[in-house]
């Protein structure tokens, strides 16, 4: 059976996100807050994350505690997502709102390439966790 691999993140004070290793492998992010040291932070714990990206990988964004999303937010999930290793990545987001999914809509439609990863969106976890749960290839 394959080791995961480690996380490599680092928890701080002034950053709104949690990051624990799924047991399939992939990464449940939890965000409390979208503010600049988080996204900073973010963006570097994702593109570095990318560079390592060695097969296909489920990951949970819970943004559920999140109440709006900043356009800067926008355009660092499109270029992050837009990186070629993102292709191996199966990702289902958790929104709080209707206002929020429609933000989180922008960026899978501003990113969609075959490069991107497949994300989905969603309001109930549990309907993300039985999306991620199906096989890698039922991806629709």
């Amino acid at each position: 059976m394959n080791q995961p691999k480690p996380l490599n993140w680092t928890a701080s004070e002034n950053i709104g996100y949690t990051v624990v290793r799924r047991g399939d492998g992939g990464m449940t992010l939890t965000f409390s807050d979208l503010s600049e040291a988080t996204l900073a932070h973010w963006r570097e714990f994702a593109l570095n994350h990318l560079l390592e990206a060695d097969r296909r990988t489920r990951n949970l964004y819970d943004l559920r505690a999140v109440r709006d999303i900043p356009e800067k937010a926008i355009r660092m999930a499109v270029d992050v997502n837009s990186d070629p290793s993102a292709r191996n990545i199966r990702v289902a987001v958790v929104a709080a709102n209707q206002a929020v999914m429609e933000k989180i809509m922008q960026v899978a439609a501003l990113a969609e390439t075959e490069s991107a990863a497949a994300i989905k969106i969603f309001t109930d976890i549990n309907e993300a966790e039985a999306w991620l749960a199906r096989s890698l290839d039922q991806i629709a």
